[in-house]
């Protein structure tokens, strides 16, 4: 039977599902990242579970001689040098199939807390403040939804919103990905001309790294709502903030930041973080978009059978 290390961690259904594929796991969540080396080198492990407590690198994969696979529980593969997998002949495996449910439900929670001032107003209900023409809110389904990449996260989001009446319009700079009847996809110029609302699905790569920057915000034509579920490295958190400022952003939502260590904030990015916390037009959440007690056991589906498939060739 192969073996497989599980350092994070998971759902208690991963040990059963893995047997069924023939697969036995050693769960060990509580190692501490300096002991990942020496624990995969201890048997002939032919794969390896991690969410984000280690990064992926080379000098990990030497110490995995026997490695056949790397399984990401989740869809962010920011933590994996994808080259080093590469070189080493380790097949990734993801699962952004397990959470892109939750994503998108969590997404359309956030564009109506925006529209309608749901944070603000439950804020001065609770400070006693009953203040009903200040918090008169906008419809969604009078607003056009651009997505900026259109994989599992930006479809499920665009799937979430067909009972809603909105236009939905998509970008992804991947040739593999296709439109659908809810997500048709548009040169990003168009998107900047008809969209309302901005929501960000782009993974992280040093290439997307500050994609959304000040120059594609302000190349929309109407000041917009933003939303981003994805990876807080590929928004520009400084633009972002001197653009809500300035009116040319309307309200934000984030659940992700560029540091999401709150108490190491680096002076720059503590003045941003006292900026947009206050804010009464912008709603934060702790990276909890695709954390849902249903995904937390579908991402290990997704894996057991990805594993299984790998391992019968």
């Amino acid at each position: 039977m192969s073996i497989c290390l599980v350092i994070d961690e998971m759902h208690p259904t991963l040990k059963a599902l893995l047997k069924a594929e023939g697969v036995q796991i050693d769960y060990d969540p509580d190692l501490l990242p300096a002991e990942v080396p020496a624990a995969l080198a201890e048997k002939p492990y032919e794969g390896l579970i991690v969410r984000s407590k280690v990064q992926v690198t080379a000098q990990l994969l030497r110490h995995g001689k026997h490695l056949r696979y790397v399984a990401r529980a989740g869809a962010g593969i920011d933590n994996i040098d994808m080259a080093a997998l590469d070189a080493a002949g380790v097949q990734l495996i993801n699962a952004p199939e397990g959470n892109s449910q939750a994503v998108g439900e969590f997404t359309v929670g956030l564009l109506l807390a925006l529209l309608r001032k749901v944070a603000a107003a439950d804020a001065e209900v609770r400070n006693g403040q009953w203040r009903r023409e200040a918090n008169r809110g906008y419809e969604l389904s009078a607003r056009t939804v651009g997505i900026i990449g259109c994989g599992h996260m930006g479809q499920s989001f665009a799937s979430c919103l067909r009972g809603f009446g909105c236009q939905v319009l998509g970008f992804d700079n991947d040739p593999a990905v296709q439109p659908t009847d809810y997500l048709p996809l548009v040169p990003l110029d168009e998107l900047q001309q008809r969209a309302d609302v901005l929501s960000i699905h782009i993974p992280y790569s040093t290439a997307n790294h500050g994609f959304v920057n000040e120059g594609l915000l302000r190349g929309f034509r109407r000041p917009l709502w933003l939303l981003n579920t994805a990876r807080g490295e590929v928004l520009d958190h400084a633009a972002l903030a001197a653009l809500l400022q300035q009116g040319h952003v309307r309200g934000a939502a984030l659940d992700v930041l560029d540091n999401e260590r709150i108490g190491a904030l680096k002076p720059e990015q503590q003045a941003r973080f006292g900026y947009l916390r206050t804010a009464p037009n912008v709603v934060l959440t702790p990276h909890v978009a695709g954390w849902t007690h249903e995904s937390y056991q579908r991402i290990n589906e997704v894996l057991a059978r990805k594993i299984g498939e790998l391992m019968r060739g």
